[in-house]
């Protein structure tokens, strides 16, 4: 859907403010008229628009081929980003001349850490050690979970192997020595082959820690569908396939079929239980759903214009309750839907701040940026993202 790159594109816009750069989206073949939507409101980026959905690795080489900066980040659509979090990776990559690529600190859209900020390169045993779990009984072994080096501090900068493709800055003219995204990965691992290709030609990949986005995930496959399993699983053979060699390539080849069944299975089962249990809740009589508590992060004039967005929306706002973005405390229900209005007042690196403190809290969190025409959020990186825009709902 296209509102999550508005919201993306409006932070953007804020990151920008204070640096030369070109800002280019290529749409990959789009079903819901994003581009009809988003070209009149950022007349300033430059959209391509594919015939076809030519997969990640190829759309984002499209963009390579006509950008003309010194440095190129490749940015998730389902991102928001601080005001200074550009002009500190570039910092960052400047001081250090060995630098390859940049990763970055990644939270979820209800403030939870994302453990694949920063990895390391798979193999055979971290494979095994997370298909049977004890990469996630063991979050912060070195043994078990090795490849997302959760041993290592999340808020300090780190060298690392892997870097995210949700978030990945690295220079043109390494780009130019290494290559770009190879285009036989058509999602997923095309971020570990570029990092891998980097590595080995003596540059150092690097996990930044002093700035924070949101990774809303879930919006381009849902993690437990088959059809995530199949497009992951394969792409991680693809990758071994390229470029590892000898005993170890089979043995992780091997047990990368294991876990495109085991895995496999388990998301057909889940997908029955879901099925029937939705048939068993429809016939139940419908319960009284209590309105849920809505409050607004918000200055005032912010606060009027949520106001007017629901109201236009169908929204009702009798639950709509302003807490000003420097509030330290504040009474929370527990059917309490918080609204970041980011804006003069409250800007983005105030939003992610705030969005952190919220995890662990079971809240929903919606995004709304000033003068945009939607509202996003996601309460899971298990699923997809939900959006509001003119008649649509939370």
């Amino acid at each position: 859907m296209p509102f999550f790159l508005e919201q993306c594109l409006c932070s953007v816009r804020e990151a920008i403010g204070h640096i030369k750069a070109e800002v280019i989206v290529v749409d990959n073949h789009s079903s819901n008229q994003s581009l009809a939507y988003l070209e009149p409101l950022f007349p300033w980026v430059h959209f391509v628009a594919n015939t076809e959905n030519v997969g990640f690795a190829k759309a984002n080489n499209q963009a390579v081929a006509i950008a003309k900066g010194e440095y190129c980040l490749f940015l998730n659509p389902d991102t928001l980003v601080a005001e200074d979090c550009f002009e500190q990776c570039l910092e960052f990559l400047k001081a250090n001349p060995n630098a390859g690529g940049l990763g970055i600190r990644m939270i979820d859209g209800s403030g939870q850490f994302l453990p694949e900020s920063k990895r390391a390169f798979p193999s055979a045993i971290t494979a095994f050690y997370k298909l049977v779990g004890l990469s996630a009984l063991f979050p912060k072994s070195r043994l078990f979970n090795k490849y997302s080096l959760g041993y290592l501090n999340p808020n300090e900068n780190q060298v690392v192997d892997v870097l995210a493709g949700a978030f990945f800055m690295v220079s043109s003219k390494i780009l130019a020595t290494v290559g770009s995204f190879d285009e036989r990965f058509f999602m997923y691992a095309e971020d570990i082959d570029l990092s891998y290709r980097i590595q080995q030609a003596g540059f150092t990949n690097y996990y930044y820690s002093g700035s924070t986005i949101i990774h809303f995930k879930g919006e381009s496959t849902r993690k437990g569908s088959l059809n995530y399993v199949l497009l992951f699983y394969n792409a991680m053979r693809v990758f071994v396939i390229k470029n590892y060699k000898g005993k170890s390539a089979k043995v992780f080849s091997f047990f990368i079929q294991i876990a495109i069944v085991f895995r496999g299975f388990f998301s057909l089962v889940n997908h029955l239980i879901l099925r029937l249990s939705h048939h068993i809740l429809s016939r139940l009589t419908p319960q009284k759903v209590e309105l849920q508590e809505v409050l607004a992060f918000a200055s005032y004039e912010e606060f009027e214009e949520l106001r007017g967005f629901l109201t236009t929306a169908g929204v009702q706002t009798a639950s709509l309750k302003q807490v000003f973005p420097n509030t330290e405390s504040f009474k929370l229900q527990q059917k309490t839907t918080l609204v970041f209005c980011q804006g003069p007042d409250f800007s983005w690196k105030q939003v992610i701040a705030q969005t952190e403190k919220m995890a662990n809290k079971h809240l929903s969190l919606r995004f709304h940026a000033k003068n945009s025409l939607s509202i996003i959020g996601s309460d899971s990186k298990e699923t997809s993202g939900e959006a509001m825009a003119n008649s649509s709902r939370f």
